[in-house]
């Protein structure tokens, strides 16, 4: 999927809200820190710093939903964020968005934070999920 692709889809999928360029996607994909997986009707797009992975963003166009293409994608970006020794992962969500949300909590994501009014007036959920084990097993978080 190139990354004229990539944006039309996300604009499709966000009903025209796309906040990924091709410029952007074409940047983003090509920095070493990206983890970017593709399916034929999505994509996910992320990144790892200093042990620790970030959900950019996950797309799959809307007529292939509740397939399991997303839950696929997801699943790679985990497993390329462990092998790049990522320890923990991060994403936000939209608070309206009860498909995405039951899909990372079906995965063991775990709300961490808010940011109020983050999308359009919409807050977002901060979610976290712990890629390796935790040197203290009484850290909840």
């Amino acid at each position: 999927m190139t990354p004229d692709e990539m944006a039309a889809l996300h604009a499709t999928a966000f009903d025209g809200a796309a906040r990924w360029s091709a410029a952007s996607l074409r940047t983003m994909a090509a920095d070493p820190a990206a983890i970017l997986e593709t399916a034929r009707d999505g994509f996910l797009l992320g990144r790892v710093a200093a042990g620790e992975a970030e959900l950019l963003t996950l797309v799959v166009a809307p007529a292939a939903r509740r397939r399991g293409t997303a839950r696929t994608l997801l699943a790679a970006f985990e497993s390329g964020a462990r092998k790049r020794d990522a320890a923990t992962a991060f994403l936000e969500v939209s608070a309206d968005n009860a498909a995405a949300r039951a899909l990372y909590a079906g995965a063991g994501w775990r709300e961490a934070g808010l940011r109020r009014g983050y999308y359009e007036g919409v807050d977002a959920l901060i979610l976290r999920k712990h890629l390796r084990p935790r040197v203290n097993p009484t850290d909840s978080g």
